[in-house]
């Protein structure tokens, strides 16, 4: 596991603790994807993670999420997030106006609404990208992998993809227009 950042509006370890405790977080979910030269979505990225939670480790696939910093706006945090585990030239493409195509409400307590977080309440606004440049798993990723949409919709039916993503992946195509 990396060690986060805490200088510039991070909170520090104790410190996001506490206010885990209090206060639902801000975070951005984030669904790469490439396109043709209509802007026809050709294939989704899907990363394949490992995470530690108390004493298991878990291998699953995820979409591409992370928390929103103080004072720092929803297009930065999407850049950084993209570039974070997609790599510096990923070249992702944030619109002119970015409109979330959902908002997914992870909650500590299972069961509540499909998106689940062991550790916090947490409100997520999830974003379709585009990105134009070469993409490598970063941190805590483990591959990269590029789907077709059929291939996508068929991953998110499964439990291979953790904390909801799933749901947010099929919300993300048929926002796209695809069949799920």
């Amino acid at each position: 596991m990396q060690e986060t950042e805490t200088a510039g509006g991070w909170l520090t370890r104790d410190e996001l603790r506490d206010a885990r405790d209090r206060v639902p977080i801000l975070y951005v979910n984030l669904v790469p994807v490439r396109v043709d030269e209509r802007s026809q979505v050709t294939r989704i990225g899907v990363l394949l993670r490992a995470s530690q939670e108390g004493d298991v480790g878990t291998i699953a696939h995820e979409l591409v999420s992370g928390r929103v910093l103080y004072h720092e706006r929803l297009r930065d945090a999407v850049l950084r997030h993209i570039e974070r585990d997609l790599g510096p030239m990923a070249l992702p493409q944030v619109p002119i106006a970015p409109q979330p195509f959902a908002i997914a409400e992870y909650f500590p307590t299972p069961g509540v609404t499909p998106f689940h977080d062991p550790r916090q309440h947490a409100v997520a606004l999830a974003y379709v990208v585009v990105v134009m440049g070469d993409c490598a798993p970063q941190g805590d990723s483990l591959n990269l992998a590029w789907l077709t949409p059929a291939e996508a919709a068929a991953l998110a039916a499964t439990p291979d993809m953790a904390g909801g993503h799933g749901v947010l992946l099929r919300q993300a195509l048929a926002h796209l227009g695809h069949a799920v």
